[in-house]
């Protein structure tokens, strides 16, 4: 058995739980939105083609902000294409994923199902292919109350009352080479700093969202932000992130710390971002925005579902990269959030990606049912959870061993203090393959007066790392953690072997 400890102080606090960091992501790519949020004419459908039984797992699940359209097709995409009549929108090409979008759903289709899943929009504008005025468009056409020829389209649409869309991402990954309009960093910043203006000057109240660097492997990684921000710092709220990670070559010990990465990344972004308000001497400080995060088993462009192999035919919405995600991936998802949380006073925004059927924690049938994915389960549990106050956490652990990030704690963790309704919540990761992990907390400035909510997450009978939950029988998924006490000022639990799971403590100031 391995051993942890964990410290934590009511007085030691990184800030307030940001609400806007249990995102999700909707993109039109593969099944996401076609037979995944949308499909009219399935048993589960409403007037409108939404899937109920999909919107009562995203609520569930518990997203609060939902990024939309885009993603890689967003920087080929004419946002007027999907407004309007939908029996006059056009059929176009979709260079991103080699497919074909029939714009059957569009921004007011999204906005009324956002409304349905009590979710806040947040969307991205086409910085690849188009520019400013665009841009300054698609804002006076969401956001203007009326009287304005853009806004009297939205009026003759449907759509009375403005969408008052707050958040808006500055484009999609234009670091990439592989990005329609791919671009220079100066490039780049001089257009998001003149379409974050321009977007601005139309509703000053928006908040805007600048892209960063695809992942830290890029070679431009970290001048990227520098050069952009040095262009758009005054127009712009936050940077972005974007990273993906899989288990290579069998090695699950490296990747069940891929969190360690994420936590590199984000403070490598923060302090280029800090530096540059240095240098510019400015006391506005710029947030960040994880707008793109989850496993991803990038198996190449040489497999069945990938876009390069599709068939020349161009088809509408075709199964691409549907992960199938077990108990390891759960775990690592987990591990994910806990970074996220933990540099909740700078990371105020994340996405996961994406919500249904693409590399997705919730899947769905054309015509048949919807499920919860193994990594559902600490993202609903978290969204749920994660109230008020994070809380540092000084972890004193035994170590794995790992080929590519070095020694990382067995045991990893975030935690929060939710001071109305008097209680702690714990989200703890064993990244222990074999061997249970004994875990002791001290609880300071805390009494701990019982435990109100204890889960797992782990291997379930019979089963081994690689169980998946289908469609026809979901094994993986929380039940009751055994065995947890807490004594005063003391919580002490176990931790099964590869598992996660979260404890609620109820306590009063000690």
């Amino acid at each position: 058995m391995t051993t942890a400890r964990i410290t934590i102080d009511r007085d030691f606090r990184v800030g307030d739980v940001p609400r806007r960091i249990f995102g999700s992501f909707v993109e039109h790519m593969g099944r996401c939105v076609y037979t995944g949020i949308y499909e009219p004419g399935h048993p589960q459908a409403d007037e409108r083609g939404f899937r109920r039984d999909v919107l009562e797992l995203v609520k569930e699940m518990g997203p609060t902000i939902v990024r939309y359209p885009g993603g890689n097709f967003v920087s080929g995409y004419n946002w007027e294409d999907g407004v309007g009549p939908v029996d006059q929108r056009p059929t176009r090409i979709d260079g991103a994923w080699h497919t074909i979008e029939t714009n059957a759903f569009g921004l007011h289709e999204f906005v009324d199902w956002a409304r349905e899943a009590d979710v806040e929009v947040m969307e991205a504008i086409n910085l690849g292919t188009r520019g400013v005025d665009a841009a300054r468009a698609l804002v006076e056409y969401a956001n203007h109350p009326g009287g304005t020829a853009w806004s009297d389209m939205r009026r003759a649409n449907g759509a009375e009352d403005p969408f008052d869309i707050k958040v808006w991402c500055l484009g999609n990954e234009l670091d990439g080479p592989w990005q329609i309009g791919h671009k220079t960093p100066d490039e780049y910043g001089r257009l998001a700093q003149e379409a974050g203006k321009a977007m601005k000057l139309v509703d000053p109240s928006i908040e805007l969202v600048a892209v960063g660097s695809s992942n830290t492997g890029m070679p431009t990684f970290g001048a990227w932000e520098h050069a952009v921000l040095n262009h758009a710092y005054d127009e712009v709220d936050y940077i972005s992130l974007h990273a993906y990670y899989q288990e290579h070559d069998g090695d699950a010990k490296s990747f069940l710390a891929t969190a360690t990465d994420m936590d590199y990344f984000i403070e490598s972004v923060i302090s280029t971002a800090d530096a540059v308000a240095a240098q510019r001497k400015t006391k506005k400080r710029i947030n960040l925005s994880f707008d793109e995060w989850n496993v991803w088993y990038q198996r190449g462009l040489d497999t069945d579902d990938q876009p390069h192999n599709v068939e020349r035919s161009w088809r509408t919405h075709p199964r691409l990269i549907e992960d199938e995600y077990n108990v390891t991936d759960a775990v690592v998802v987990g591990t994910f959030l806990n970074s996220l949380l933990r540099h909740g006073d700078r990371v105020t925004i994340a996405n996961q990606a994406q919500l249904v059927n693409v590399i997705a924690p919730i899947r769905s049938e054309e015509g048949g049912p919807a499920w919860r994915q193994s990594i559902f389960w600490p993202f609903a549990r978290m969204s749920q959870l994660a109230r008020g106050s994070i809380l540092r956490t000084a972890v004193t652990s035994d170590k794995v061993d790992t080929a590519k990030y070095g020694d990382a704690d067995v045991v990893d963790v975030s935690a929060t203090w939710d001071e109305e309704n008097g209680t702690v919540a714990f989200f703890l990761a064993n990244r222990g393959l074999d061997e249970r992990c004994d875990v002791s907390v001290k609880l300071g400035g805390f009494t701990a007066s019982g435990i109100s909510r204890a889960e797992v997450l782990t291997i379930p009978d019979g089963g081994t790392r690689l169980t998946t939950n289908t469609q026809d029988a979901q094994p993986v998924g929380l039940t009751p953690l055994e065995g947890v006490t807490a004594d005063g000022s003391t919580l002490s639990l176990q931790l099964p072997a590869l598992s996660w799971a979260v404890v609620v403590v109820d306590v009063t100031r000690a």
